[in-house]
């Protein structure tokens, strides 16, 4: 089994910035999507940025452009969320996904909630104006 722990939420001022890590508990090997998704109660949990190991594709939301960034360390078998100029609407549980590797498996795949086999159980960021 594959754990996935997310930390480096917290309270920030609107502008400013965090930087969240997941971590995952063993290397997957293979070509598949990483995910870091949003959600706040009574809505839908939104991806907002995404990556494909089989060519190093990144994908972002369009309401976090130009804002976020997402990387990743092999050697720590960490996925991370770079957060700068931070806003309000931000505010939301952070959680980090992996897709089960599939001979399928696309980038065009990755913005898609329901095609993630593992998740984290989310880091809750909040951000004040």
């Amino acid at each position: 089994q594959v754990q996935l722990v997310e930390s480096g939420g917290g309270p920030v001022q609107a502008g400013g910035s965090l930087r969240l890590s997941c971590e995952a508990s063993t290397y997957i090997y293979g070509s598949y999507c990483l995910g870091w998704f949003r959600q706040v109660p009574g809505k839908e949990r939104e991806a907002v940025a995404y990556f494909y190991t089989g060519s190093g594709y990144k994908g972002y939301a369009d309401s976090v452009k130009g804002r976020f960034t997402i990387s990743r360390d092999f050697a720590k078998n960490t996925l991370y969320l770079q957060m700068n100029s931070l806003k309000p609407e931000d505010t939301s549980m952070y959680y980090c996904a992996a897709e089960l590797p599939d001979i399928n498996s696309s980038y065009s795949r990755c913005a898609s909630r329901g095609i993630y086999k593992y998740w984290g159980q989310g880091t809750q960021v909040t951000v004040s104006s």
